[in-house]
């Protein structure tokens, strides 16, 4: 299993590189670049929350708890109706619940290489970005959704070569070898959890890029066969 330097280390020169080609070939600004960059780094870590280690759990979470309420701020806002005094107070709200409770609760409910080290914690972890930038252009929002993937499936990738130990000529997979790539892990009740969540998140982001409808959008279609109720079929009246 890959180290946790090794993994802060390979997302970061994937930050690195993956905020540069969006500034040099996607056309975004320097501050999205850096801002994809620093998502891409942080997301290398995200797997690790769910570590037996003390380290990875403590830094990932307090950065996650000093993250959030930046990306949540529009939301704040729409919460609060407008009031900065309110939004300020829930983002001190989300602080200390992430920083301080959020550690805990996943002590109690994950097990090392659960459902975290998966594809579809992956597809979560990318969606919830593209949720939290909801002031941004769709594009913005899928290149900082993008950058968390990218992020999160090196980890994955990493640990699963890591895996692979040689012996001379030959190679032997240790006890972890495809519990960090994968769809579905061994208890029901986690893949249950996991994909409903993915679910719900999968179906707000498609609302959310207007792919398909949401409860408040709901499209009419026109009745065919009799005429609309208030409606005459000899054309506007003249008066």
């Amino acid at each position: 299993m890959a180290g946790y330097k090794t993994h802060i280390t390979v997302s970061g020169a994937l930050g690195v590189g993956y905020g540069a080609a969006g500034f040099i070939l996607g056309g975004f600004t320097p501050v999205q670049g850096a801002l994809a960059g620093c998502l891409t780094w942080f997301s290398g870590m995200l797997p690790d929350l769910d570590s037996d280690s003390g380290r990875p759990v403590r830094e990932v979470f307090s950065l996650l708890a000093a993250f959030a309420p930046f990306a949540m701020m529009p939301h704040l806002l729409a919460w609060s109706h407008g009031n900065h005094e309110t939004a300020t107070l829930l983002s001190v709200i989300v602080y200390v619940v992430i920083r301080y409770g959020g550690a805990g609760l996943l002590n109690r409910v994950s097990v090392h290489r659960g459902m975290f080290h998966s594809i579809p914690a992956m597809i979560i972890a990318g969606e919830v970005a593209f949720l939290a930038f909801t002031a941004s252009s769709l594009g913005t929002r899928l290149f900082m959704s993008g950058g968390v993937c990218v992020g999160f499936f090196s980890h994955l990738l990493l640990d699963e070569i890591y895996s692979v130990e040689w012996s001379g000529v030959h190679v032997r997979l240790n006890k972890f070898a495809g519990s960090a790539v994968k769809f579905v892990g061994r208890s029901p009740i986690p893949n249950l959890v996991t994909y409903s969540l993915l679910m719900v998140l999968t179906y707000a982001s498609l609302v959310q890029a207007h792919v398909v409808d949401g409860p408040g959008r709901l499209s009419v279609q026109p009745s065919y066969g009799r005429p609309l109720q208030g409606a005459s079929l000899d054309g506007p009246s003249r008066d």
